[in-house]
């Protein structure tokens, strides 16, 4: 059982150290939800990222494993589950850390954290256990309609109305590739970002 906040992961018998705030975990979920780059640049992304001594890494597939256990606050991932996606890291930022912020009694962005010393900052697990303590607030109502609407559960009407004006919050937004946008944008007649 692990009691502490872990600052290393075992690889192949030896230690190394890894990037545990939080901040790094949100940079490495938004990096593997990029669809500009294909799974290969993703993962070599992810680990370079999480491990300061990357380069000295040479067994990646253990690497990846220790870098989902730890993102699973020590347990092993079960892959073969599949779940519906019900956060959004990304997306749902701005409505989780108010409610993170609350349960910790502190504003956790505002805890220093250098990355290239990897010092300081608010451990990953440390936000984990926060996240679960989030109680009532607007995010949870968010989470309880995606809930309700991927298993078809009949919405009360005050769901429904919540739903309607919350849309933009509530749908998870799907992301596209800069080729992707440009396609949708040439097939609906906009101008690209780069077009005038």
């Amino acid at each position: 059982m692990e009691y502490g906040l872990p600052e290393s992961v075992n690889i192949s018998g030896e230690n190394f150290k890894i990037r545990y705030d939080f901040r790094v975990i949100l940079d490495i979920f938004e990096a593997l939800n990029d669809p500009d780059m294909d799974d290969q640049e993703r993962i070599i992304a992810v680990l370079t990222m999480f491990y300061p001594d990357f380069d000295e890494i040479s067994d990646y597939e253990e690497a990846t494993r220790e870098l989902y256990k730890f993102i699973n606050g020590g347990k092993e991932s079960n892959s073969e589950k599949k779940h519906t996606k019900l956060v959004d890291w990304q997306q749902d930022y701005p409505l989780i850390i108010a409610p993170i912020n609350r349960a910790v009694g502190n504003e956790v962005r505002r805890i220093p954290y250098d990355m290239e010393s990897n010092t300081g900052g608010f451990h990953w697990w440390s936000f984990l256990s926060a996240y679960q303590e989030i109680g009532d607030c607007l995010f949870a109502q968010v989470v309880r309609i995606r809930e309700k609407k991927a298993k078809n559960k009949k919405m009360s009407k005050e769901d429904r109305e919540f739903y309607r004006k919350n849309r933009d919050i509530i749908d998870i937004q799907q992301k596209y590739s800069e080729a992707e946008e440009a396609l949708i944008a040439e097939l609906l007649g906009r101008k690209t970002n780069g077009e005038n």
